[in-house]
């Protein structure tokens, strides 16, 4: 099963997604945020305190999905599909379309557990022009987005904490 989770800047997607692999023991956090930086270390931190007592095995991976092989799991969430986008278009020079990798590494993590939750960000709504690498990157997550909605079982908006179901039914 697919679980699609979306929404915006602290909309509580990352905590509502956390919640929907409780069930699963063991379940595993696949972390893609590569940490840049202080600000990026403080964020990573966070996010380990938030889960701390929650039974993950964490699993860090920024690029190549399809080759990752996971420690036995019945649910792995995908945090998240912004940061593994941004991987994997700009590890190269030039950039490069990030979304046959990316797919087929969702797909990979499909076959190796029952569920599979990637949190995306709801982003591009603003109407604001970028330059043309960030247009790029706003592009490609797009268009990821529409693809994994497609393929997904459920796709859920968090908006202020609050899921709200766009695809299918909310999951236990």
């Amino acid at each position: 099963m697919l679980i699609l989770v979306t929404g915006g800047s602290a909309s509580g997607k990352s905590a509502y997604a956390e919640s929907l692999c409780l069930w699963a023991s063991p379940r595993v956090y696949l972390a893609c945020m590569q940490p840049f930086g202080e600000e990026g270390a403080k964020r990573i931190q966070r996010h380990r305190a938030m889960r701390k007592d929650k039974g993950f095995i964490t699993v860090e991976r920024f690029t190549d999905l399809a080759a990752l092989l996971l420690p036995p799991c019945r649910c792995v969430l995908l945090e998240d599909l912004g940061n593994l986008a941004a991987n994997e278009m700009f590890q190269t020079e030039p950039p490069r379309d990030p979304c046959g990798a990316v797919i087929n590494g969702v797909e990979a993590l499909l076959t190796q557990c029952e569920r599979v939750v990637v949190v995306t960000d709801e982003i591009g709504s603003d109407g604001t022009d970028y330059d043309p690498a960030t247009t790029a990157y706003i592009e490609a997550l797009g268009a990821l987005n529409r693809a994994l909605a497609a393929r997904a079982d459920a796709v859920i908006e968090v908006v202020a904490g609050i899921p709200i179901p766009l695809k299918g039914e909310l999951p236990a």
